[in-house]
């Protein structure tokens, strides 16, 4: 058998990878577009209902462009944003030990959503020092097969990336999960250390810009792997 040459192996490669990342990404954008979709339709549902409970919970939708939009529900903010990029993953992720993965390693190539929460009011006083977290990413590859990695109900209700594939009804079964998650995960007081000395100049632009941090969990250890922080 003959060797490849280099111009057969770059065309051998932009027909087999390039063109299966194009397959990835317009999966992505599908399933972001239709996310964008259900979100207002939830919002619409969730606001009028809540309406007739308390007036004065707010919950709306707000188109932020193409690859971005938010969720306000209440005091908090969902950012959901798509990355233009498609991603692998590395040796040492769960997914490769299944034989979905080693039948065909392309299907680790994924498109990926993520969810941020926030504080409303950090965005609406402009508390530029506030932090919020990421607390879901939706992955999904070139046969729409997709799974979750994030925090409580949203990495376990939604990691069978085998089986799984996005569609209208998954779509709002998550983002469904990811409200009820920010309803639940509340607003921690910071620790007495972290907050006891504060500089002249921070207190005097406390008015504009709240100079002191606010987080659901500022002081708190958060990560991927550590889901006991409630």
């Amino acid at each position: 058998m003959e060797k490849e040459t280099p111009r057969e192996l770059i065309l051998k490669t932009l027909k087999e990878k390039s063109s299966m990342k194009q397959d990835v990404y317009s999966n992505t954008l599908e399933a972001f577009l239709i996310l964008k979709k259900t979100a207002k339709e939830v919002t619409q549902e969730l606001s009028k209902a809540v309406r007739a409970i308390d007036k004065r919970v707010v919950i709306e939708y707000r188109e932020k462009g193409e690859f971005e939009f938010e969720l306000r529900v209440a005091g908090d903010l969902l950012i959901f944003a798509m990355h233009t990029n498609i991603f692998e993953f590395d040796k040492n992720h769960q997914i490769w030990k299944s034989s979905y993965i080693k039948d065909d390693h392309y299907r680790t190539f994924c498109g990926m959503i993520n969810i941020y929460n926030f504080l409303n009011d950090s965005f609406r006083y402009n508390r530029v020092n506030d932090l919020g977290y990421v607390i879901g990413r939706i992955f999904i590859n070139k046969e729409n097969h997709y799974f979750v990695e994030g925090k409580r109900q949203l990495g376990f209700l939604y990691n069978d990336f085998v089986h799984s594939v996005i569609d209208e009804n998954a779509i709002k079964a998550v983002l469904e999960s990811t409200i009820l998650y920010c309803l639940n995960f509340d607003l921690y007081t910071p620790p007495f250390d972290a907050i006891k000395e504060i500089s002249v100049q921070d207190m005097q632009s406390v008015s504009d810009s709240m100079q002191v941090k606010t987080g659901k969990r500022l002081g708190f250890r958060f990560q991927a792997d550590n889901d006991s922080i409630d």
